[in-house]
């Protein structure tokens, strides 16, 4: 059974949550204030954390960091009454794994709990051990290892899983809207920019010492990864 911490000030909003994820079979503590989240969280015994930004004491983002650093594949989703992309950006950059803008529908935060959890069962369980390969460029989905020509690249999970999914789909355009669902699992937003944020992010590592540029933008369209 799935244990959940729930991080989050407001009682009215976090035991609502509790109750609803109670009611799916999962088991839940709640936590009012950030230090006392965050040094639950640090336990061990969660199996994912819903983490609000606005906490008193200690905010989200930086729980978020220490948490990542400790238990990288610790499934987190950030919740926030801010809809300011700036937000998004940082608490997606932090090491979240979703984020979702208050007010909510219960439903869907229960969705990408779900979602959370089947892509954690699949990193801790792989069934093969499987190798993409653009050009020069390889990664091994299995441990996690990326390397362009011998040299190890060194990618955060959420920078992992965007070059995995566009090597997946090698020579074909993905669209913004695309990735946002697919890597981010939320609805698309066009006024947001994370989605080419994080794609710079990828070109600084994978091709900016690198020859051929494999990382290309159809304007217009979204990108794509091959080897002209």
């Amino acid at each position: 059974m799935h244990s959940i911490l729930i991080v989050e000030d407001d009682r009215r909003i976090a035991q609502n949550i509790s109750r609803g994820l109670r009611d799916e079979g999962y088991t839940t503590e709640v936590a009012y204030e950030g230090y006392n989240g965050r040094a639950l969280a640090l336990t061990g015994q969660y199996n994912l954390v819903i983490l609000d930004i606005n906490l008193p004491g200690l905010n989200g983002f930086e729980i978020c960091r220490t948490l990542r650093n400790e238990y990288p594949n610790l499934p987190i989703i950030m919740l926030t009454a801010l809809g300011e992309i700036e937000d998004k950006v940082e608490g997606l950059d932090r090491g979240a794994d979703d984020y979702m803008v208050k007010p909510f529908d219960l439903r869907e935060l229960i969705a990408r709990v779900s979602t959370c959890f089947r892509r954690a069962d699949l990193l801790s369980n792989p069934t093969r051990e499987e190798v993409l390969q653009v050009a020069d460029l390889t990664m091994n989905v299995s441990s996690k290892i990326v390397k362009r020509s011998n040299t190890l690249i060194e990618l955060t999970a959420k920078e992992f899983a965007l070059l995995e999914y566009l090597m997946r789909q090698r020579g074909r355009v993905v669209s913004k809207m695309d990735l946002a669902e697919k890597v981010w699992s939320f609805n698309f937003d066009p006024g947001t920019n994370v989605v080419e944020v994080y794609i710079n992010y990828l070109r600084k590592k994978i091709d900016k010492e690198f020859e051929p540029k494999l990382i290309q933008t159809r304007p217009g369209l979204g990108y794509t990864i091959k080897e002209d």
